[in-house]
């Protein structure tokens, strides 16, 4: 059932206008409202990426290790998103119906401690094991801060929230690339240097995931941190946005999973993921064989995409609100990030050039995702967007174990990357088609 009550309040403005309460109150709301829950949703994720990804770092020596082939090391880094797809809309549902902190809290601790189990595989069939376990334990944390955030954020404001809390998804590889780099050169009490990676970093999960119980809030009501006339402002918007969209359609679950539009952001998304997660794996490993240097300067090198997509990610999301364009602005990012990646085939030879088009390709990328997901529930509300949401988060990540299997399979077949990364420009074009198509010959939710 439920955990929130059902607030009926008597819509007065007409739509898009602004809010009859003084304005005061709410850029108070606004700005208190961010300061306690965008900080600490943004380090939530910046472990959360650490863990899922520092698989890339660690086959810089696992495979050598362990006597891994790349074929074998691809299928293990997407093996994770199988596990990730099985629970991803169930997490989102029970984060609208239950409770968003225990939900996150759980997901947290669950996967920390398997994470530290990956310090302890010698088999590929353990390392397959271990990795869909922790995907399955993550499952549901991306979807259900996207719900979680609309419980707190007007529409106007969604995109630059969910931005400040995307750009611990970059910041995370230009924290995690040199921390990752530093632990590879442990080796204490005979355990490698990639075994500690997964042990120190799998540890801050389950301590954050206590912390979670107790600092997050569910709804606005139950937040004694707010003001009353702060918590009643944003009660009222919400649920002012919540009849709007209601007054259009109300669309049931399954409505929504057959709805066109959800159907074309699923497709972007898979596509997106797939070049996403492809390059994110591999990048470390081709900057070893471009570069030669050693496994500390290789995860610098890779670092460096990710400071340019922290500044593109802040803008693409604020000048996406400011002008209330959200198909463009996501679209754009995915051309520019296929282009610039499709020149780095093209220049491989040159070491200047392939990092200075990596860096553009990172940069450019993510731009896309805090647009992207300001878009479902622009249309979409209560259990049909967390539903959705899930769906298209769950669905969509199956492209993390496409495309570092594809590429992992190409370079072994062709003892090249090149026909991979292209494989990943091809995706990158083809999700920026879909998302130029969503809202497109509908009247419904047009975007």
């Amino acid at each position: 059932m439920p955990s929130r009550p059902t607030i009926l309040i008597k819509d007065t403005s007409v739509p898009g206008s602004p809010s009859s309460v003084d304005s005061e109150v709410a850029n108070r709301a606004r700005r208190r409202i961010g300061r306690r829950l965008l900080p600490f949703l943004f380090l939530l994720y910046v472990v959360a990426f650490l863990d899922r990804m520092n698989v890339g770092a660690a086959a810089l020596q696992m495979p050598h290790d362990l006597g891994f082939s790349e074929r074998i090391v691809g299928l293990g880094a997407g093996v994770f998103f199988l596990g990730y797809f099985l629970l991803g809309i169930p997490g989102a549902l029970i984060v609208e119906q239950w409770s968003a902190r225990r939900w996150i809290a759980r997901i947290l601790i669950s996967w920390g401690i398997v994470t530290v189990f990956m310090a302890f595989i010698h088999t590929a069939h353990q390392f397959y094991l271990v990795r869909f376990l922790v995907g399955a334990a993550e499952a549901g944390f991306l979807p259900g801060v996207i719900i979680y955030l609309t419980h707190w954020f007007r529409y106007q404001d969604r995109a630059k929230a969910v931005a400040f809390f995307y750009a611990a998804n970059p910041l995370s590889y230009v924290i995690g690339s040199p921390l990752a780099g530093l632990l590879l050169g442990l080796s204490w009490l005979g355990l490698r240097g990639w075994r500690w990676l997964f042990i120190i970093e799998g540890i801050p999960a389950v301590v954050l995931g206590i912390i979670t119980i107790w600092y997050l809030t569910d709804w606005p009501e139950q937040a004694g941190w707010l003001p009353k006339d702060e918590k009643r402002w944003i009660i009222t918007e919400l649920e002012r946005e919540k009849q709007t969209k209601n007054s259009r359609h109300s669309f049931k679950i399954w409505e929504a999973f057959r709805h066109r539009d959800v159907l074309l952001l699923i497709g972007c998304y898979f596509c997106a993921m797939t070049g996403s997660y492809g390059i994110a794996f591999w990048l470390p490993t081709i900057l070893k064989r471009l570069s030669g240097q050693s496994d500390l300067k290789v995860t610098l090198l890779a670092a460096l995409p990710y400071i340019a997509a922290f500044v593109a990610q802040q803008l693409n999301g604020w000048h996406s609100d400011l002008t209330r364009e959200r198909r463009w602005h996501a679209a754009a990012p995915l051309f520019i990030c296929g282009f610039a990646l499709a020149l780095a085939v093209a220049y491989r030879a040159s070491l200047p050039a392939s990092i200075g088009l990596f860096i553009i390709a990172g940069g450019a990328f993510y731009g896309f995702q805090p647009v992207f997901w300001a878009v479902p529930t622009k249309f979409l509300s209560e259990s049909a967007a967390a539903a959705s949401i899930g769906l298209i988060n769950a669905v969509g990540n199956l492209g993390g174990f496409f495309g570092p299997m594809i590429v992992g399979y190409l370079a072994t077949r062709t003892h090249s990357f090149s026909a991979g990364l292209l494989y990943l420009v091809a995706s990158l074009f083809l999700s920026g088609t879909f998302m130029l198509l969503v809202g497109r010959q509908t009247t419904v939710g047009a975007t």
